[in-house]
Formats: C-alpha cells, sequence, structure tokens
C-alpha cells in the first residue's frame, strides 16, 4: 500500500492534476472537445531511433527528441510518460507508465553502466527503455509486446522503432506474406523469431533487448526462458505485490474506471477502490446467460468505492458490427482482435465517458486467464518428466470438467510429451506440404507445441509451401529450444494477448482520449505468477487457486469473489455476430479481398465456415477472427496514413 499513496500525485511521472469526476450522464464541454480532437487527429504512439556513423537524413514527422540520447525520438507520448536520467556516458529514458519513483530513477544510470539490463526492467508499469553506455545502445521493450521493438539496418547503421510498420515506410517495405501466414496459421509470435509481417523489418522476441555497438547490432535475451519453480503459497504473497503495484503506477489524479465482470477484472478493480473512487463497468447481455452481473452487483454492493455501472447490450453490440465502415477502426502496427469486437468495447467507453467530465484511465483484466490459470496441455510435460501418477490425478480432474475421460485426455497429451518443439514444426512443415485436413474442432486435435490453426487449411498451397520452408529453416536455426511445453505455450499466449490489447488501447486512446492499462501485462506481474508451474496454476480442483493464494484474508476481495468457479463469454455474441454481418464478411473476404490475393485466405472455404455459422453448427470462430482481423488491418495499410517521416539536412538531425 506504500507505493498506492507514494504515486498519488507523483511529480514529473504523473499527468496534470485532472480530478476524479463522476459527472451526468453527458461529458463536459471539455470532454467532448478532447473526443473529437482525438478522433480526427489522434497519432498512433511509438518511438524510435538511429544508430550510425553518420546523421540520419529523416526524422519522424511531428517527432520530439528524447532529452539526452541522441537521435531518439518519440511520437504522440505525452510528456508526462518520457523520463530521463543520467548524462554523459550513461544516459536512460523510460517511454509509458512507468512506476520507478525519482529517487530510483536517478539511481538507474549505475545499471545501464554496469550493463545490468534485467534490472531496468523491473519497476511497475508498462514502459519502453532506451539506456545509453558509451558507445552502446540498449532498446528494451516488455516481456509480453505492449512496446515491442523492431529494427532494420543498411550500410550506414541501424534504424529502431516500437513500430514495424513505420520502419517499413522509410522505403516502402510490403507485407510479408509468409510473416503474414504464420501469424494467420500458428497463433504463435515467436515461431520465425525475428521475422516481422514487412520485409527487411526485423523484430526483437520478447524478453531479448536490441543491443547496438560500433561493429553490430543484434538482439540479446534478458529474460530466462523458464522461471525457477516457486511453490503457489510461497508465490502468493509475491503476486499480491506485484498487482498492487502494477495497479499502482496507474494510480493518480485522473479519473479512474474498470471493468467488473470476472475475477481478474474484479481484482484490479477493488485493488484500484483502495485508493479512490473507481467507476465499475459491467457489459451485460441476455445472450450471454453468465452470472457477471449477479457477482458485479454484489461486489460493488459489497466494496467501498465502486461505483457500479450496467451497460447493457444491444442489438448492435455483437462481433463484426462496424464493418461496412473501415475508416472508423484505429490504425495498428498488426493484425488486432479487437478490430471485430469494437462495438463492446466502445459501448464499455461510452459509458465511462458518460461518467467522467475528463479522460481518465480504464483498467481491464487482459492477460489474467493466461497467468493466473493453465490449459491442460501441460499433461504433455507431467508425461514427458515421467510424472505419471500426477498426470492421471490430473487427467482425471480435467476429465470430469470436461465430460470426458481421463484416458481422452493423456492421449490428446501424449504425443506432445514425445516430441521436441524442432521435431514438431518439422512435422507441421510436413502437414502443410500434405492435403488439406477436414475441420475438427481444435480442443479435439492432439495438443501440440504449435497447434496448426484451421485458417493454414485455407491457403493455397504454395502458401503453405512457403510457410513449410520456413518452418523447417525455423526449427534448424532453434539454438536452446525449450525442453517443456507449458512454459513456451505461456509465453506465446501472452505475447499474442499484450498484442491484441495494443488494438484495444488504440481504440480507447483515439476515440475517447482514454488510456487502458492491462496490469496483469506487467513484467513483475508476469515474473511472479509463472514462477508457479503450470499444473498448480492450472489444477482442476479449483478456480484460479494463485488468486485465494494471493488475497484469502486480506481484505482486498470479498470472500464470495474467491470462492467463485464460474466464467463468462462472449461465444453468443460472436455467433450473432456472424449469423447477422455473413453477407458483409462475404463482401470484405471474397473476390476482392486482400489475404486471398496473397494465398492466405480462399473464399471457398471461409464461405463454407460462414454458412455452419449460420446454420447454429460448430465453427471455427478464431479463424473466422484471424482472417477479418488480417483482411481489414490490410485495407487500411492501403488507405490509412502510415507514420510520415520528413527529409532533413543530416545537420539538422543532429541539432
Amino acid at each position: 500500500m506504500d507505493r498506492l499513496r507514494r504515486h498519488q500525485g507523483a511529480g514529473s511521472a504523473r499527468l496534470p492534476c485532472l480530478g476524479h469526476g463522476a459527472g451526468g450522464p453527458a461529458p463536459s464541454r471539455f470532454y467532448e472537445t478532447t473526443q473529437v480532437r482525438a478522433r480526427k487527429g489522434a497519432q498512433m504512439r511509438w518511438s524510435a531511433g538511429w544508430y550510425g556513423d553518420s546523421a540520419c537524413d529523416r526524422l519522424p514527422a511531428g517527432g520530439r527528441a528524447v532529452p539526452g540520447l541522441d537521435a531518439a525520438w518519440t511520437c504522440g507520448w505525452p510528456s508526462a510518460r518520457i523520463r530521463t536520467a543520467g548524462e554523459g556516458r550513461a544516459v536512460l529514458a523510460v517511454i509509458g507508465e512507468c512506476g520507478a519513483d525519482d529517487r530510483e530513477l536517478a539511481t538507474a544510470p549505475a545499471l545501464v553502466r554496469a550493463g545490468k539490463w534485467r534490472a531496468l526492467t523491473r519497476w511497475p508499469g508498462s514502459y519502453l527503455t532506451i539506456a545509453r553506455s558509451g558507445p552502446v545502445l540498449a532498446v528494451i521493450g516488455d516481456l509480453t509486446g505492449q512496446h515491442p521493438v523492431y529494427w532494420r539496418t543498411d550500410a550506414a547503421g541501424t534504424w529502431w522503432a516500437t513500430s514495424a510498420s513505420a520502419l517499413a515506410s522509410l522505403d516502402g517495405a510490403p507485407v510479408d506474406p509468409v510473416g503474414l501466414a504464420a501469424h494467420l496459421a500458428f497463433g504463435q509470435p515467436d515461431v520465425l523469431g525475428e521475422r516481422s509481417l514487412f520485409r527487411t523489418v526485423r523484430r526483437v522476441p520478447p524478453g531479448h533487448l536490441l543491443l547496438i555497438g560500433p561493429e553490430e547490432a543484434g538482439t540479446v535475451p534478458y529474460e530466462p526462458a523458464v522461471y525457477e519453480p516457486v511453490d503457489l503459497h510461497q508465490a502468493g504473497p509475491v503476486v499480491r505485490a506485484a498487482l498492487f503495484e502494477a495497479v499502482a503506477a496507474r494510480i493518480d489524479d485522473r479519473p479512474v474506471s474498470a471493468d467488473l465482470a470476472g475475477l481478474d477484472s474484479t481484482t484490479l478493480a477493488c485493488l484500484a477502490a483502495r485508493s479512490g473512487p473507481v467507476t465499475a463497468v459491467t457489459f451485460a447481455d441476455p445472450r450471454l446467460r453468465d452470472d457477471d452481473l449477479t457477482y458485479a452487483a454484489r461486489t460493488a454492493a459489497t466494496v467501498q468505492g465502486l461505483r457500479h455501472q450496467v451497460v447493457s447490450g444491444n442489438p448492435d453490440t455483437v462481433y463484426y458490427q462496424g464493418l461496412d465502415d473501415l475508416a472508423a477502426l484505429p490504425v495498428t502496427d498488426a493484425p488486432n482482435a479487437y478490430t471485430v469486437t469494437a462495438a463492446i468495447k466502445r459501448a464499455v467507453l461510452d459509458a465511462v465517458a458518460a461518467r467522467h467530465t475528463v479522460p481518465g484511465v480504464h483498467l481491464t483484466g487482459a492477460a489474467g486467464d493466461a497467468l493466473l490459470s493453465a490449459p491442460s496441455s501441460y499433461l504433455a510435460d507431467l508425461l514427458r518428466t515421467r510424472r505419471r501418477r500426477d498426470a492421471w490425478r490430473h487427467a482425471l480432474g480435467h476429465g470430469r470438467l470436461r465430460h470426458t475421460s481421463a484416458f481422452t485426455a493423456l492421449r490428446r497429451a501424449r504425443p506432445a510429451g514425445r516430441t521436441a518443439l524442432p521435431g514438431a514444426w518439422r512435422q507441421i512443415a510436413a502437414d502443410l506440404r500434405g492435403p488439406v485436413r477436414a475441420w475438427v474442432p481444435q480442443a479435439q486435435r492432439p495438443v501440440s507445441w504449435t497447434p496448426l490453426l484451421a485458417t493454414a487449411d485455407w491457403m493455397s498451397p504454395e502458401a503453405r509451401s512457403r510457410l513449410a520452408d520456413a518452418l523447417i529453416r525455423a526449427a534448424d536455426e532453434l539454438a536452446d529450444p525449450p525442453t517443456l511445453l507449458a512454459p513456451w505455450v505461456d509465453r506465446q499466449d501472452l505475447v499474442r494477448v499484450g498484442a491484441n490489447t495494443g488494438g484495444w488501447r488504440e481504440i480507447a486512446l483515439a476515440g475517447y482520449g482514454i488510456e487502458l492499462a492491462a496490469p496483469y501485462l506487467d513484467n513483475e506481474v508476469v515474473r511472479a505468477c509463472l514462477a508457479v508451474p503450470a499444473e498448480q496454476r492450472g489444477a482442476p480442483g479449483r478456480y484460479k487457486p494463485l488468486l485465494a493464494s494471493a488475497f484469502t484474508g486480506t481484505g482486498v476481495l470479498p470472500g464470495f469473489v474467491l470462492a467463485r468457479v464460474t466464467k463468462g463469454g462472449f461465444n453468443a455474441l460472436a455467433y450473432d455476430g456472424l449469423r447477422r454481418h455473413a453477407g458483409q464478411l462475404r463482401d470484405l473476404l471474397g473476390p476482392a479481398s486482400r489475404l486471398a490475393a496473397l494465398g492466405l485466405a480462399a473464399e471457398a472455404p471461409v464461405n463454407a465456415m460462414l454458412k455452419r455459422a449460420a446454420a447454429g453448427q460448430p465453427t471455427a470462430q478464431g479463424a473466422l477472427h484471424l482472417v477479418t482481423s488480417a483482411e481489414i488491418w490490410l485495407r487500411r495499410l492501403d488507405t490509412a496514413p502510415a507514420p510520415v517521416w520528413r527529409k532533413v539536412d543530416s545537420r539538422v538531425a543532429t541539432a
């Protein structure tokens, strides 16, 4: 709690005092002005820099130089979110929500001089770090892709940026069809390593940093692939402290709102309410048939500081609503899942805007599922490490939950328990070169290190063959493959959620001026949770036992919340959206589709899946979600202005 108090109104690291507001039903004139300006002139936030023997010949249009660092700029970031420390040969900048206080930041240059890069990633919040030690420059993103790092080199030096499309626009580098095919077919960002969605642009995998020196530039890991295991009960207080500080890093004098639905979002709302009033928003729709609203209302009546706001669904709050006006969707750096669910997210943000007189910060429980529980695929690790009794016991529990047998659970897990990651990728490559599979739900297929999604079966033979070639190369080049499946899957899930949350953030910022915060994606929260082995986080006997270990007896969460065993879902709104907007989707993914032109989504199988949805049959919802968001992204790249560079005299660039 000390940091919660300390960060309220904490100096230069915080926005100017705006005050909490509970307002009336209509936003104030100030808020209306802010919203209009955001919609018409919002700029995607990104940072960039140059390292070379000669000065660069261009600058980001509208960019602002980072104080103390040569040739580094930010675009769209408010000055309160750019903090620097040090001078001379050791300089540090943090960009984003960084919970380091002034003293901690002032002592950080000593860490820079010592090359202790990981120590610079351990403050609460979510931020990019740029550190210079003499002639060496380190650019450090976060563990979950909230602040990704990309780079490209030429004979003169190295450009880096947090936007791949910005680097691509330096010379008009096109989308890489193989990189996009991997995005669609696997859903795991790290499968092709440093390959990005644009040709000539390389990505820094999460947990790695970009290290640039006079001789070379390259990526270096700063995070272990697997953490030293910590028992769930020992980890509880560490998780609690990490979440306290993650929420505290966002609490200042801005209005605070939060989702109030499942266990994850309820935890954040209750933590924030300990520091002041919170507008707690629950999206409720009779089509969902869940108990989120029941628990939310009871929580709001119990926890002081929660001001409950119910957002009622209507016929337009469904998936795929608004695809007739793609220009209204935000420009994102990669295909983003929230473009498909934007109508639901905007309904929530509309309610927040109506309650607050000025834009504030909105807390979401994104990534809570990935951290606080675990998929049953960890059974493969129990089999691999010959813990057969544990595997059987866990399989019995998962079988009861899913109304199937323990033998079925173990049969699905056994192939992955006998295969290493490189071998799994070679098998997938062979599958890609073979005939297209008949569709069955992913949950009925064997567990895999890297599941091959239904989208792969919608690609042309040529696209599948190119993807198979890239996968074989990735398998051959994998220098230090992971030994356990669960940690690999956990990291991939988190990075995917992190990238998608960036799209929701753009919706909130561009349309409302609201800052979206996802504390579960903070580095220290990730570390605290993933140190607990998957078989403890995902054990079938209790629902999210790590939260119970963290908060039981603390008074933060009501006991009935910690005892909850249910979870809401949006399947009904997905199916309703598919039925209502099938015609628009057929047009979007039809003959004029950009994906079809690249051989990445043929019209016939997509239409067949849409017909299944219209008939109420089981459908590859995730696959349709992926191809729709990718098609929207490609079209927005064609029509929306890319991040702009302006050419300058090299002497100006160094001034």
